[in-house]
C-alpha cells in the first residue's frame, strides 16, 4: 500500500481528523507494524482537553498497542534474546529516548522522570511519523523495546489490560502490599481494576473498590473485589470512610490506592487508612485541582506513608505481561473490553470513554467501518 489512514488530534478541543500518510518503511534497527488494536484511555481524553503540558499537536493518539510485524530493517531482538521476525504479534514499550545519562536516570534511578523521555501517541507529533496506534501502521523506531505476546495470550487479552496493566502493577509495587493486607482501591477504571487484580496477586486478603458506574463496579466484583461502593449512591465522603472502617474493625485499610483522577479522593482516602498504613497516589495524571488535608491528623499523628506513582518503566511492563499470561484464565482481562471501534468511529470512542460508558474501548484501525 502506498498510503495509510490515521486519526489525528489536531489540537485541544478540535474535532478529530482522518488523514492519509505516505506508507512508511522500517528504519535501520526498527520495524513496521500492522496495527491490530489500539486502546482509548483516560489519557486520550485529557489530551483532547489540553490538560497535558508539552504535547506537540497535531498528534496520532494511541500509546498502548498491539500489532503484527510487517518488516524489520536489521536484527530485532527481544529482552529474552529471541529474534522478532515478520509475522510476530507484538506490543511495545511506548516510552523511548529515556537517556540513561541524566541525574534522574543515574542518581535518582527514576527513569519515568527523565527529561528526554518521549511517549508514543502523547509526546510524538504526527509530523514525525506514524507514532501512535490510531493508524493502520505503526513505526517502531530504533531502540524502542518490542515484546512478543506470550504464548497463550491473544491481542484481545493484552488490550483488555492496556496501559492500566503496567500502571496498576507499578502502583501495587509502590504500595508494598503484604500477605493478608486489606486494600482499598479508589477508582474503578482500568487502572483501579488492574490495581485490584495485582493487589490480590501480591497477597492481599481483602480488596474493596470504590467508584462508578455500576458496570465498572460489577467488573470489580468479577475480578475478585470482596465488596464495592458506588459513589453515586453513597455521595458523602465521611460515609464512605465509615463504610471502610466498618469492614476493618474500625482501624481502616492497610493500603489505599488512589486511581480515580479526582483530587478530592486524596483526603478521603487518607480517612480510610489505618495508622501506619500506606497510601499510593497513581490517578492524578493531570492537575485536577487542589485538595485540603490536615498534616497533623492525616499524616503525622497517623504515621502514614504517602507515595506518588508516575507512569511505569519497562520492568513493570515486562513483568505485568508475564503475570497476565500466567493468570489470564482467572481474571479474563479481555472481558474488560466493552466495545471496539473503527478509525472512522474514533470520535465516538473518545466520547464514550469520557462519559465512562465503557470500561475499555479499542480502536481497530484495519476493521471496516
Amino acid at each position: 500500500m502506498s498510503e495509510v489512514t490515521a486519526v489525528v488530534m489536531p489540537g485541544p478541543g478540535k474535532p478529530l481528523e482522518t488523514r492519509r500518510f505516505a506508507a512508511p518503511r522500517a528504519k535501520p534497527g526498527g520495524a513496521l507494524l500492522e496495527t491490530i488494536a489500539s486502546e482509548v484511555c483516560g489519557t486520550d481524553v485529557h489530551l483532547h482537553h489540553g490538560r497535558l503540558a508539552g504535547v506537540p499537536y497535531p498528534i496520532i493518539p494511541g500509546h498502548v498497542n498491539c500489532g503484527r510485524v510487517l518488516e524489520t530493517n536489521g536484527s530485532l531482538i527481544d529482552v529474552e534474546g529471541g529474534a522478532i521476525e515478520a509475522g510476530t504479534v507484538v506490543t511495545f514499550f511506548d516510552v523511548f529516548n529515556t537517556c540513561g545519562r541524566c541525574w534522574h536516570c543515574l542518581v535518582a534511578k527514576a527513569g519515568t522522570r527523565c527529561p528526554h523521555r518521549r511517549v508514543y501517541g502523547i509526546t510524538t507529533s504526527a509530523e514525525d511519523g506514524l507514532l501512535g496506534g490510531w493508524a493502520e501502521r505503526i513505526e517502531i523506531l530504533p531502540g524502542v523495546k518490542v515484546l512478543p505476546l506470550p504464548q497463550g495470550l491473544e491481542p484481545e487479552d493484552f488490550m483488555g489490560g492496556g496501559c492500566g496493566l503496567p500502571t496498576g502493577f507499578h502502583a501495587v509495587e509502590r504500595a508494598g502490599i503484604a500477605m493478608g493486607d486489606t486494600v482499598v482501591v479508589q477508582g474503578s477504571g482500568p487502572v483501579g481494576l488492574n490495581a485490584a487484580i495485582f493487589a490480590q496477586l501480591s497477597g492481599a486478603l481483602r480488596v474493596f473498590v470504590i467508584g462508578a458506574p455500576k458496570a465498572r463496579l460489577e467488573a470489580a466484583r468479577k475480578i475478585g473485589a470482596e465488596d464495592v461502593i458506588d459513589i453515586t449512591e453513597v455521595t458523602d465522603a465521611a460515609s464512605r470512610a465509615a463504610w471502610v472502617r466498618d469492614r476493618t474493625s474500625g482501624r481502616g485499610a492497610d493500603v489505599v490506592i488512589e486511581a480515580s483522577g479526582n483530587s478530592a479522593a486524596v483526603p478521603e482516602g487518607l480517612e480510610m487508612l489505618r495508622d501506619a498504613g500506606r497510601y499510593v497516589v497513581v490517578g492524578q495524571y493531570t492537575d485536577a485541582g487542589d485538595a485540603a488535608i490536615n498534616p497533623h491528623r492525616h499524616i503525622n499523628r497517623t504515621h502514614a506513608t504517602i507515595l506518588g506513582c508516575w507512569g511505569f518503566e519497562f520492568t513493570h511492563f515486562h513483568r505485568a505481561l508475564g503475570m497476565m499470561a500466567k493468570h489470564n484464565a482467572r481474571f479474563k482481562w479481555r472481558d474488560l473490553i466493552t466495545r471496539e471501534y473503527s478509525l472512522n468511529e474514533a470520535a465516538q470512542a473518545l466520547a464514550d470513554m469520557e462519559k465512562f460508558s465503557v470500561i475499555k474501548a479499542l480502536i481497530r484501525p484495519n476493521r471496516p467501518a
